[in-house]
């Protein structure tokens, strides 16, 4: 079984259904133990800022902002660096503890023995 769990979630409001699915997958291996690393990126970039994830909307889903909770209390949110940067995102408009990094970093994190790395 993989130590880490790497998940790039390029979907958010646009295709929520996949959105919704990369959280959740996120958020119960976090409950279940699993070290999980969340990358943020494309659409989905936008759920790193205070708000937007309690105006997310998909029947029968859990709620965003409680995904991102359970989330973070077992792993690590990262906005991607070029994701910010085109929606003029800084860290200092990111929720608390989320991160934001580039490629570079993405790719030294699945390259690990133990990873198991996951796209949506």
């Amino acid at each position: 079984m993989a130590e880490k769990l790497v998940i790039k979630v390029t979907a958010g409001a646009d295709a929520p259904e996949r959105c919704s699915q990369a959280f959740t997958v996120a958020a119960v291996a976090a409950a279940s133990g699993v070290e999980v690393s969340l990358w943020l990126t494309g659409e989905s970039a936008w759920f790193a800022l205070p708000g937007r994830a309690a105006a997310f909307e998909l029947p029968h889903a859990a709620p965003l902002p409680e995904l991102i909770e359970t989330v973070q209390g077992g792993g690590l949110i990262t906005l991607c660096t070029q994701c910010a940067a085109r929606r003029d995102i800084t860290q200092a408009d990111v929720l608390e503890g989320v991160r934001i990094a580039g490629a570079q970093v993405f790719v030294s994190e699945i390259m690990k023995d133990g990873v198991q790395a996951l796209v949506y």
